[in-house]
């Protein structure tokens, strides 16, 4: 692979990445049949609506004649095909879509037609791949059959060199296994700073044992009068226009006017005190108005997660990235419950609750112990408040804590 893969390494999930493998299933003398396979390796992050787009550049004059279980966005010049029957695609650097769910069967091949979305290997491992099947006319001025420059169409990917690996081994049986003719990978990575030039989420935190309300930054994603930092003020939704877009195509973002200015907001309240637990509710804000994010996920590293008794609403697991160091979880949406974070015109909001066991000789209210680390909304890194404005422990405490402090509304003051 080229370039340098520390431009993408993520602390959180550092052997994540994208796989494209390409394997040549026949020699047919003037044309190849290959199926495309395009893998997410990574724990958690990613690809939602509008999905992949798979390109790449012929090395010579290759023309893909059929295809299976995804199309190309343009058919491009055939006009030196005039008089036979149409190629699927005549581009010197195609570009391919999956088909949608529901697509004629005669169209498809197996394990395609998703729209593009790829899960995370966390969330669904069963659906983190896609595949197609293509037939394409051999070049007649290069001995070369691989392509090259592959992207994804996904912001914040970038993709290596094809290198050939074993070839890929099937059986269809059980018993007897065939291999095809070649194997080529071509290994995507994602880069936050890639992706966007600011940060895309913000975290604000509270505690029942302090009235003080931490909210994210100021211009934690944009500063308000900058340009390009459009919103729309609380009292103009009622008029709000959302934009039109073609399949494929992604919405400019629309967002509520605040002092951070991120589409996401995540709150992070110390909820209450127990003998051997503890408590925490966790509010994730969509103030995006033209997006619902789709298979969400969280990523919390703070180390009392390794003790987590019970998640309230949200699927949970312990992400184990570093041998014994188990302090790196991640959150997700239930199926068909809150497994999409709606648009902030319509809910824009989901919530959870954890308890926590106290583990002897480490958890602390003290010096910020109980607030997290680092936050990741759907692999981005969220910007977190100065460690020097977290809510602290007041200097003197009666016995019982004011019942004030464990009903306290939050989220109505945050922005």
């Amino acid at each position: 692979m080229t370039g340098n893969i520390t431009d993408g390494y993520d602390s959180l999930d550092p052997f994540g990445n994208i796989t494209v493998t390409w394997d040549f299933l026949s020699d047919n003398g003037d044309t190849f049949d290959v199926k495309v396979s395009i893998y997410n390796f990574q724990l958690f992050r990613h690809i939602e609506e509008p999905g992949w787009k798979l390109g790449w550049a012929w090395k010579g004059d290759e023309v893909i004649w059929a295809m299976l279980g995804a199309e190309a966005t343009e058919e491009g010049n055939c006009t030196r095909f005039r008089g036979q029957q149409k190629p699927h695609c005549c581009q010197k650097k195609p570009v391919i879509i999956d088909l949608m769910p529901g697509t004629p069967y005669n169209m498809q091949s197996a394990n395609c037609c998703k729209g593009g979305v790829l899960t995370s290997m966390t969330q669904d491992v069963s659906k983190h791949g896609a595949t197609f099947q293509m037939n394409y006319i051999k070049a007649s001025t290069s001995n070369s059959s691989m392509p090259e420059n592959f992207t994804l169409g996904v912001s914040g990917y970038s993709c290596g060199t094809p290198f050939q690996v074993s070839p890929t081994k099937f059986t269809k049986d059980g018993h007897r296994w065939q291999q095809v003719l070649e194997t080529w990978n071509v290994t995507c990575i994602y880069s936050q700073f890639l992706a966007s030039p600011a940060p895309k989420c913000c975290v604000s935190l509270s505690a029942f044992y302090n009235s003080t309300i931490v909210p994210c930054p100021t211009c934690s994603c944009n500063c308000q009068g900058l340009p390009g930092a459009d919103c729309v003020n609380s009292d103009k939704t009622s008029v709000l226009k959302l934009p039109q877009t073609n399949r494929g195509e992604v919405a400019p973002p629309i967002i509520r006017c605040s002092h951070h200015m991120c589409p996401i907001r995540i709150h992070w309240h110390v909820k209450q005190s127990y003998r051997k637990h503890w408590r925490v509710k966790i509010t994730i804000t969509n103030l995006n108005f033209v997006k619902n994010y789709s298979h969400w996920n969280l990523v919390v590293l703070h180390p009392n997660l390794q003790s987590v008794t019970q998640v309230f609403s949200f699927n949970y697991q312990l992400l184990q990235n570093y041998g014994n160091f188990n302090d790196i979880g991640m959150f997700w949406g239930l199926p068909y419950y809150n497994d999409m974070l709606l648009t902030h015109g319509v809910n824009g909001n989901v919530q959870t609750e954890v308890l926590l066991h106290k583990d002897e000789g480490e958890f602390s209210f003290k010096e910020g112990w109980t607030f997290p680390r680092k936050i990741s909304f759907n692999g981005d890194e969220c910007v977190m408040p100065s460690p020097d404005t977290y809510p602290r422990l007041p200097n003197t405490a009666p016995t019982t804590l004011p019942l004030l402090f464990f009903s306290i509304l939050l989220l109505p003051i945050l922005f």
